[in-house]
This record gives C-alpha cells, sequence and structure tokens, in this order.
C-alpha cells in the first residue's frame, strides 16, 4: 500500500477546499499542503455548479443584521446563531478577497458598483453574481491561484475512511483508494479538513452530479462523529424536467429566474403559487417545492411529471441577456427558455445538516476539521438560495487558518491504527469476492423510496416504511458483488461504494426526520403540520454506533436574537470571532 505524508490533507475542491487551500498556504507557506480530489481539480464538485450568486451585505440599505435575521428567520430558529452571524459578516470580507486578490469579475451597474440582484426569502436584493455561471468564474479563479501557488494535488482520488491513530484518541490520516490503479493509498495528515460536500443524489430528481455521493457524511458517520439538521434536505423548486432518457433532469434553473419575474403554472397553463403564498413565485424555496409537489399529486402535472416554468413575458432578449447559460443549457436539451416554457420538478439540492463544528472549524475529533456543505449548523432548516457558496468560501478561510496554526504546533504524525486499516480495506473489498448483481435496480430503488417516503412531503407511515426497506437496500448491497478482475477506474466498484454512503446518510436522514414530530423548513410532517414552539426549539443530533443510530436533543441557544425579536432590539451578544485572514 502507498503512503503519503502530508501537513494539511483537503479532501474535495469546492469552494471550502480551495479557499482552506490558499488561506493555510498564507499563513504557513512552508508546510506541505494536498487537495484530495475524487474526479479533477476545478472540473468537480457542486461550487462549480452554482447559477445564481453569492449573498452579502453591501448596498446601502442592506445590513449585515438585516441578512443574519434573513438567514435566522429562513432557518426557521434552528441555525446555531454564532455560526449564521460568522457567515454574514464574513461574506462581506470574502466577496472583496475574490475581486481583489483572487481575480473574480461580477456583474456591475453602470455606475461601477457589484450588481446585486433578488433571491427569494429575503428582504433585500443582496446575491452578487457573474451571469448564471457565478460558481464557474469563482471555481476557475480558485483552482487558478491554487495551481499557481504549487499546492499539492490528489487528483482521482476517492476518501474511504478516516484512520484513527494506534491510540484511538486523534486522527492519524485517510484511507484513500486512486481510482486510476485501484490500489489503495494511505495519506497521514498532522490536520485534515473534511470539505467534500453534500450531494443528495439518492433521490430520483437531484441537482449533483451522480459521483457525489454524501462520502463525508458517510465517513464522519462511520468514524462516531456527531451529525445534526440530518431531515432538513432542501429541494430546489426549478429543476429541469427533461424526461428520463436524460442525466439532464434535475439540473437546476436557478432562483433568479423567479425572482425576475418568471412564473410557474400547473399542467393546465395556470399560475398557483399565491394560492400557497403571497409572495407567490418568490417564497422561499421550501414552500414553492411543496406547493408544486402538492399540485402534481392533485393530478395537475405536465407531460413528464412536473410544471412549467414560463419566463417569455419578460422578453425573450432580456431573458437571453440576463440568463445566457440557462437558455443556452436549455436549448442543448431542445427547450426554449426565452421564447416559451420549460417543464420542471422539485430536486434534492442541498444538505442543511452535517458535522458538529466549532467557529474555527474544529470537530470533536482532534485533527478532524470541517467546512462547507458537509458541516451542519449555519443554515437551521432550511437555506437561503445564495448562502451556500458564501458559506463555503467563509468557512474554507477559516478552516484554512486554524489548520494552518494547527499543523504548525504538531511535531510529527499520529502512528494509524494499523486494524483500523485493515477494516476500511476490508469492507471495501467486499463486492469484489461476490457474484456481480444489478447495481442499477438497487439504485433505482433508492431514489423511488426516498422520493415517495422521505421526500418533500413526510408522514409516519412512510418514514416507518422507508427505514426497514433501507435497511433491505443496505443488505441486498452486502449480497451483491461487482467483477474485482481490473480494478483501473472500475466504476462499478464505485458504484456500490457510492451506493453503501448514500444508503447510510439516507438512514440518517430518516431517522432524524421520524424523530421531529413537526415541521420546519424543508422538513414537513404532513401529520405534525405545526412548527412547534420556537421559544423551545430543538434539533436532532445523531451518531452511528455499532449499526445503528444514537440520537439527543439539543436545545438551540437564542445568543444573538429570540423568536418575535428584531436584532436591533435583542440584548447585546459576546463579539464574533473573525472571519479568518486575508491572503495578504
Amino acid at each position: 500500500m502507498k503512503q503519503y505524508d502530508t501537513d494539511i490533507l483537503i479532501l474535495g475542491s469546492g469552494g471550502a477546499g480551495l479557499f482552506a487551500a490558499l488561506h493555510a498556504h498564507a499563513a504557513a507557506p512552508y508546510l506541505r499542503i494536498t487537495v484530495a480530489v475524487k474526479g479533477l481539480l476545478g472540473k468537480c464538485g457542486c461550487t462549480r455548479m452554482v447559477q445564481g450568486g453569492y449573498n452579502v451585505a453591501l448596498a446601502p440599505g442592506d445590513s449585515v443584521e438585516r441578512h443574519f435575521m434573513d438567514t435566522i428567520e429562513g432557518g426557521k430558529w434552528l441555525s446555531n446563531q454564532e455560526l449564521a452571524w460568522i457567515l454574514v459578516n464574513g461574506a462581506i470580507e470574502r466577496i472583496h478577497e475574490l475581486e481583489n486578490e483572487l481575480g473574480c469579475f461580477f456583474d456591475r451597474n453602470p455606475d461601477g458598483t457589484v450588481r446585486q440582484k433578488a433571491f427569494a426569502g429575503q428582504t433585500f436584493d443582496r446575491t452578487v453574481h457573474k451571469g448564471d455561471q457565478t460558481g464557474i468564474e469563482i471555481i476557475n479563479r480558485l483552482a487558478e491561484q491554487v495551481w499557481a501557488r504549487g499546492i499539492g494535488r490528489l487528483e482521482e482520488h476517492r476518501a474511504v475512511e478516516f484512520i484513527e491513530s494506534d491510540t484511538g484518541d486523534a486522527l492519524a490520516g485517510v484511507l484513500m483508494i486512486d481510482m486510476r490503479s485501484g490500489e489503495f493509498v494511505l495519506v497521514r495528515a498532522k490536520g485534515v479538513l473534511l470539505a467534500t460536500g453534500g450531494g443528495p443524489t439518492m433521490y430520483k430528481y437531484h441537482t449533483p452530479s451522480g459521483d457525489k455521493s454524501c462520502d463525508g457524511m458517510a465517513m464522519a458517520l462511520r468514524a462516531g462523529l456527531t451529525l445534526r439538521d440530518m431531515e432538513m434536505v432542501q429541494f430546489h423548486p426549478t429543476g429541469l424536467l427533461a424526461g428520463t432518457h436524460t442525466r439532464m433532469t434535475g439540473t437546476v434553473l436557478e432562483e433568479g429566474l423567479r425572482g425576475a419575474g418568471g412564473y410557474l403554472l400547473d399542467g393546465n397553463g395556470e399560475r398557483f403559487m399565491h394560492r400557497y403564498d403571497p409572495r407567490g413565485e418568490r417564497a422561499t424555496r421550501d414552500i414553492v417545492s411543496r406547493s408544486i409537489y402538492r399540485e402534481l399529486r392533485a393530478g395537475k402535472a405536465s407531460p413528464n411529471g412536473g410544471v412549467y416554468l414560463r419566463m417569455s413575458h419578460l422578453g425573450p432578449d432580456t431573458v437571453r441577456q440576463r440568463f445566457k447559460g440557462m437558455v443556452e443549457r436549455c436549448a442543448d436539451c431542445g427547450f426554449d427558455l426565452a421564447g416559451d416554457q420549460v417543464e420542471v420538478v422539485p430536486t434534492a439540492h442541498y444538505m442543511m445538516g452535517g458535522v458538529v463544528f466549532e467557529r474555527d472549524c474544529s470537530t470533536t475529533l482532534p485533527g478532524l476539521f470541517v467546512a462547507g456543505e458537509d458541516a451542519g449548523g449555519v443554515h437551521g432548516a432550511n437555506r437561503l438560495g445564495g448562502n451556500g457558496v458564501a458559506n463555503s468560501t467563509v468557512f474554507g478561510g477559516i478552516a484554512g487558518d486554524t489548520l494552518a496554526r494547527w499543523a504548525t504546533q504538531l511535531c510529527g504524525f499520529e502512528a494509524p491504527s494499523r486494524e483500523a486499516i485493515s477494516r476500511a480495506m476490508d469492507r471495501c473489498r467486499r463486492p469484489l469476492g461476490l457474484r456481480p448483481g444489478n447495481l442499477e435496480a438497487i439504485r433505482e430503488a433508492l431514489y423511488e423510496l426516498m422520493w415517495r417516503d422521505v421526500g418533500i412531503l413526510r408522514d409516519a407511515s412512510g418514514l416507518a416504511r422507508a427505514r426497514a426497506a433501507l435497511m433491505d437496500i443496505e443488505a441486498e448491497l452486502d449480497r451483491t458483488g461487482v467483477d474485482g478482475s481490473d480494478l483501473r477506474f472500475n466504476l462499478s466498484w464505485h458504484d456500490w461504494m457510492n451506493l453503501h454512503n448514500l444508503t447510510l446518510v439516507s438512514r440518517a436522514i430518516t431517522e432524524a426526520a421520524i424523530l421531529r414530530e413537526n415541521s420546519r423548513g424543508a422538513h414537513y410532517r404532513e401529520d405534525f403540520p405545526e412548527p412547534g414552539d420556537l421559544d423551545s426549539s430543538d434539533y436532532v443530533c445523531l451518531r452511528h454506533v455499532d449499526g445503528a443510530f444514537e440520537a439527543t436533543r439539543r436545545r438551540v441557544a437564542f445568543t444573538r436574537v429570540r423568536p418575535g425579536q428584531s436584532l436591533i432590539d435583542a440584548a447585546p451578544a459576546s463579539p464574533v470571532v473573525s472571519a479568518g485572514m486575508s491572503m495578504k
């Protein structure tokens, strides 16, 4: 087995991972920093797919307090308020860093100020963007800077397990697989950042690419870490519905379309959103997704089983100019977004839940840090569109600063547990000695189960059915083999591991959803439709121990504002930690 040593190992090359690498390098350029990624650096991950933009309080009339209140109220009072406060303050620093130090170009107003557009669920138009290709702009610039600094890369290497020290009290490194050769690789590191992103691809309709399979969250569960808010899976209301013949189905048509005045129409061509919310199409993502789902369930679907999104009334030329990328993407699938209407369906988009972490991005496992979508607590029950990439860059930068301090203080590497390595390798090799089976049928069963029973609308009977069915799927996976004669880019083998990770995380989502007997944000129980008492809000924490889940509830700490208050009249709170140093 190959072995690499690096001072800092960063798992993931999205906004969180690359920002962490750049900040760690700026703070301690003498450290060895390595970015490991399942695909190719700069060409994969969810940040690159961001179309909408980046929320930040820049304009006159806006404020961090206002952004904070929108975030807390959008999260239905379940957010960790200190983390949310770091987010809204740090976003200002990061947006200037992106432009002035990393070379990002965002759209401007005629007077030269940064243009900010409307996004749903916010009381101010604060979303900075680069047309509808904001994520590509950010990731391209971040990747260029990582390459320019000579930061180490392990591309096409998938992380499979955290390896504890032989004393069991710290993280020693990460077991990986070199996908090009099929060989196991042990990477020893003084500090590891988990920034693989979420990727709820266990649902029939989903936004992320198929290689996103909740690997980081599954690794965290197997390592015994605590995860919170796992029931909170966000569905974006408008995923392109291109039919069953293409993987383009589920691709997001961004929120700015509705913010700009786009209409949602049922299968009969009638607008319906004002029956559900006075804000109409500009309601939050959870409300719009539930409204669409109810229209579908009432038999008002379009031919492919969705609803219509219409933009033509705004003028085709205007739509083409403002949303060039999405117009072209729809045209590639044979649809005219600018001049006609397209079919859309709610699509699993983002996981608000994740690993419990501290303000410096540390976790309860010494040596392991977390940032981005793998981290829980910032968004509560619902993430505002535009807060995702802000979250990744703000906490990615903090993680990089923290990792640099951590790695500098350590003299050497922890000795890895050979027993843990052997266990992890045996788990990964399990299907190689079994008779090959039908992984595609298992995947389709998982898709349908999660969409039907643990999706947009939930109830006790459906969740109980899902709990039992997921155990059956896990058992079937354990009986299913793959051809192990050649492990080089053996996609069936990696599919098996992907499905195992997705099934484990699906079980966590289901367990948390069973425990939350009220409706908050992205989690809606038809048998418990009320939100419950906001003043006594609690959140669900899960640990995976000996194949089962241990659950606890923790009371939300209203450290800055309580339900019914605004931040202005709330009692003063303690100062927040810095959002991290600049790379200067």
